[in-house]
C-alpha cells in the first residue's frame, strides 16, 4: 500500500481484482467504502481478463508489476480512479504505466498525486530505470500528469505522445 496526504493506493490482489470486476460494492465494502457507482471501460474490462488477471495468479511474476492499484481518496473516503504497470519491467529496465480517473473526480490532481507515488515506490525497485506512458494526443488532462510528475515526451505516432521517467542510477 502507498500513501500520499491526499490519497491511499492500495495493488488489488486476485480475489479483489475479482470483486473489482462485479462492480457490485463487495470491494468497497471490503475496504469500509460506501457504495460507488464507478464502471469499468471495455478497454480496461477486456486487460483485466486476458492480461492482468491471468498475470496476477501466475505466481511466477511480481504481482505488483501486474495488479491494478486502486486510488481511495482519504477525505471523500471513495475509490477515485485506478493505476497500473502494464507488466514487469523489460529488459531495458522500462516499466510501462496506464491510469485512469473516475468522471466525477477528474481535474482535482488526484492522479498526478497518485502517479507520483507510484513512480518512487517504482524506483526503489532494482529492476527499474524508467517508467514509460504513452497518451493521446487528444487528452490533455492526461499528459498534464505526466508533465506535472517530470516525465519528457520521447516521441509520438499518429494519435499518442510517448513518454519516460527515468531514474539516475548506476549501473
Amino acid at each position: 500500500m502507498l500513501e500520499t496526504k491526499r490519497l491511499i493506493i492500495k495493488p488489488l490482489t486476485q480475489s479483489q481484482l475479482l470483486k473489482y470486476i462485479k462492480l457490485d460494492n463487495t470491494l468497497e465494502t471490503e475496504f469500509g467504502l460506501p457504495e460507488s457507482s464507478r464502471t469499468i471501460s471495455p478497454e480496461l474490462l477486456e486487460a483485466l481478463e486476458n492480461t492482468i488477471l491471468p498475470n496476477v495468479a501466475d505466481t511466477r511474476k511480481n504481482y505488483l508489476f501486474s495488479t491494478l492499484w486502486t486510488i481511495i481518496s482519504k477525505e471523500e473516503n471513495k475509490m477515485v480512479g485506478d493505476l497500473c504497470f502494464v507488466g514487469e519491467p523489460n529488459d531495458k529496465g522500462e516499466v510501462e504505466i496506464g491510469y485512469g480517473t473516475y468522471p466525477e473526480f477528474q481535474g482535482r490532481g488526484f492522479m498526478t498525486d497518485a502517479v507520483g507515488i507510484l513512480i518512487q515506490w517504482a524506483g526503489k525497485q532494482s529492476s527499474v530505470k524508467a517508467v514509460v506512458a504513452s497518451t493521446a494526443k487528444n487528452n490533455p488532462a492526461s499528459y498534464s500528469v505526466l508533465i506535472k510528475n517530470n516525465f519528457k515526451k520521447t516521441g509520438e505516432t499518429d494519435e499518442l505522445y510517448k513518454w519516460k521517467f527515468a531514474y539516475n542510477k548506476r549501473v
